[in-house]
């Protein structure tokens, strides 16, 4: 009988509760970090980059960048890989690939114009 080593089970637990919570953990951490109109669009089947595009405001640069930055801190804490982070220098749009999910963190201004609501959905 052929045993699988315990990082073996580890890795497919932690990779199944992943795929699982990912979304909902993102969202509940941007939902603590006071991010505003949070809105997780399923864009399986419209994108090949990502499973879910998670779109949300805040309400200064400040805000954004912070908001950013402490979902990055946290989601590390957890064992979440980032893969990707764009935007930080001005803070109006930041980017965050999360592989199975992208998270969006604009100020009003940018989510207004841009509208990737009626993009992906």
């Amino acid at each position: 009988m052929l045993q699988s080593s315990p990082f073996i089970i580890y890795s497919e637990i932690k990779l199944f509760m992943m795929e699982i919570n990912l979304t909902d953990f993102l969202t509940s951490t941007l939902e603590a970090l006071k991010a505003q109109d949070i809105q997780a669009i399923d864009v399986k089947g419209k994108s090949s980059i990502t499973d879910t595009m998670i779109i949300c405001t805040g309400t200064s640069s400040r805000h954004v960048a912070s908001t950013a930055n402490n979902l990055i801190e946290e989601s590390k804490k957890v064992g979440i890989d980032i893969f990707a982070q764009e935007g930080k220098a001005v803070a109006d749009w930041i980017v965050i690939d999360f592989g199975q999910a992208i998270v969006h963190i604009l100020q009003n201004e940018s989510r207004e114009m841009y509208q990737l609501e009626k993009l992906w959905a």
